[in-house]
């Protein structure tokens, strides 16, 4: 692809922020982080470096990084030097200023933020050209790390969640035959303590820049603080400086078991390491086998790295006990295991709901419920698949007398009755607590607006990723393509998908031949890939025969949409995708 120059405007190329092609850029940017990955997986580091090079050097990898940055949610928070690129302009000349050459990082400006037990957690905030420069040197260095990265490590990589750990956890503990015991591991100020020479020595990127991360120093109330290990929260590179920290943890550790006890005893063993981030759990056939052989290899292991693990958090349990991890417990009643939100989460979400309604005493009804509404939902979503339909029920109920409550505060004359009659509207077969809104269809009368209910929110089983998968390789675009479709198994998903079929004759967008709709004996593919920008939009996606998709990935064929009068296709060889690309 023609790379972008920085000289005066000439056709087709952009001459300010609000001209920028930014499907251009994202292709552009999306292909070289493919090479990236494809090299790293066949270990030629060498072209790994060539373009590395090339990415940062590009016009379109600063683009993207100034894009990322101000578009983020730390868009409105400056650094020490109390710059905020907040207009296009700024934008725009934010572009030329990211020149590795004679780059010097400021210091971080120190913030505290309130944790959940009352303490404050220490936050880093690098000015907005540092995180810039974070963010095109994290373009290059992700790729790259995700092959490295262990296969059941889920925090801060694409395309995994909390949610595929959780069902990572189900998988390695939920039968009878499991292991009974679990490593519940805590490291203790895991940010603040990882070793600098660690980092510079096994982190491959360039060491000289990341030198200057690392030893900015902070300024803290006024005063300039040297920064001697660790990484600043705030930053944008720093979850993957952690994940390369920890990166080994799970294939050490079972490398290191089958040379101790050999292959068989391993198997035996039944050790499993989930992690997210800097949280993991250990699963064991033994307490004695978690107590002197895992944890000890595990402490050595953190040790190199400058870490230790809190003895006050770090315990060992039987699974019928249970344990807490990423907002969940997880513990077996009778034999069988059960996932539900644990009590932590559960007080967070109501003392949130609680500080709500208690702030609304004076404000309208609507303000209300469209303030509470968006919290209870996203809780629900967060916990809809595990076992937490009495919880859903439960917190409704506490959060119905939160708000008689607040009824009855704002009418002190009237009664109980009074107060449900009011503010409790027929909504559908049931009465719910209902604000009103205008007639979204355009109506005179107005509607009810009725509070979101925990309880309506349907338990949906997530769908786990493999523990091999690499969003970044072109291997598993195809892959990619068929669990989102499947985790978007939705009414309007298959509306949409329908009405593809009727667009394409329900013919196969590459061989011609029928698709039987009623077997859904089809799959979605994605024209432009999603790894280069391509969007969910029909006019982005065919139906193909998965055999056919199959042969459009392997052979590297670019399908485009039928021209609606003959359904005719074009094909085209998708060669570019692995062609090498050069520096400007």
């Amino acid at each position: 692809m023609e790379n972008i120059s920085n000289g005066a405007a000439s056709p087709g190329k952009p001459s300010d922020w609000t001209s920028i092609d930014w499907k251009v850029i994202m292709k552009f940017v999306g292909k070289v982080q493919m090479q990236i990955a494809k090299a790293e997986r066949e270990k030629d580091f060498r072209r790994v470096a060539k373009l590395t090079r090339s990415l940062i050097r590009s016009w379109q990898a600063r683009a993207w990084a100034v894009r990322k940055v101000t578009e983020n949610r730390g868009k409105r928070s400056s650094g020490v030097d109390h710059e905020l690129w907040d207009t296009t302009t700024k934008k725009w000349n934010a572009i030329s200023k990211l020149n590795p050459k004679g780059y010097k990082a400021l210091p971080l400006r120190r913030v505290y933020i309130p944790k959940a037990n009352g303490k404050e957690r220490p936050l880093g905030i690098p000015t907005m050209r540092d995180r810039a420069m974070q963010a095109l040197f994290l373009l290059a260095l992700e790729p790259a790390v995700e092959c490295a990265s262990d296969p059941n490590s889920y925090g801060f990589r694409k395309g995994r969640s909390t949610h595929d750990a959780r069902s990572q956890l189900f998988a390695t503990l939920s039968q009878k035959a499991s292991a009974g015991w679990v490593l519940d591991a805590d490291i203790k100020g895991f940010f603040d303590n990882i070793n600098h020479d660690w980092l510079l020595n096994n982190v491959r990127m360039d060491r000289v820049t990341l030198h200057k991360w690392l030893k900015g120093g902070v300024v803290d109330a006024g005063q300039l603080l040297s920064t001697i290990d660790g990484t600043p929260q705030g930053g944008i590179i720093s979850p993957t400086l952690a994940n390369i920290t920890l990166n080994g943890l799970e294939t050490g550790l079972m490398q290191f078991l089958r040379e101790k006890l050999g292959t068989k005893k391993a198997t035996q063993s039944k050790v499993n390491l989930v992690r997210y981030a800097d949280d993991f759990v250990v699963s064991g056939s033994s307490k004695e086998l978690l107590e002197t052989i895992v944890q000890p290899w595990i402490v050595e292991f953190l040790r190199e790295r400058g870490l230790t693990l809190s003895k006050e958090k770090t315990r060992i349990v039987h699974i019928d006990q249970g344990f807490d991890f990423l907002g969940w417990n997880f513990r077996k009643y009778g034999g069988k295991l059960l996932i539900k939100p644990n009590r932590k989460n559960v007080q967070a979400l109501y003392g949130k709901a609680k500080d709500i309604i208690a702030e609304s005493l004076s404000k309208p009804t609507e303000i209300l419920i469209k303030r509470l509404s968006p919290v209870l939902k996203g809780w629900a979503m967060y916990h809809r698949g595990v076992v937490a339909k009495q919880t859903f029920t439960k917190v409704d109920h506490l959060i119905y007398w939160r708000l008689m409550r607040w009824g009855l505060r704002r009418h002190p004359r009237k009664t109980a009755g009074w107060v449900y009659e009011h503010y409790w509207k027929q909504c559908g077969s049931r009465k719910r607590f209902a604000g009103l809104q205008d007639d979204p269809f355009g109506g005179d009368e107005r509607i009810p607006l009725p509070l979101y209910s925990l309880a309506d929110m349907k338990i949906v089983r997530h769908i786990k990723v493999k523990g091999d998968y690499n969003p970044f390789h072109p291997d598993w675009v195809e892959y990619g393509e068929k669990l989102r479709v499947q985790r978007m198994g939705s009414t309007i998903w298959i509306t949409q998908r329908s009405q593809m079929w009727l667009e394409q004759n329900g013919k196969c967008a590459l061989c011609q031949q029928e698709i039987d709709i009623a077997e859904e004996n089809m799959d979605d593919h994605h024209i432009v890939y999603r790894q280069l920008g391509g969007s969910d939009a029909l006019s982005n996606r065919v139906l193909l025969h998965p055999i056919c998709h199959r042969r459009v990935h392997a052979l590297g064929l670019e399908v485009t949409k039928p021209v609606p009068s003959t359904g005719d296709l074009n094909l085209t060889k998708r060669s570019r995708v692995m062609q090498p690309v050069e520096a400007e």
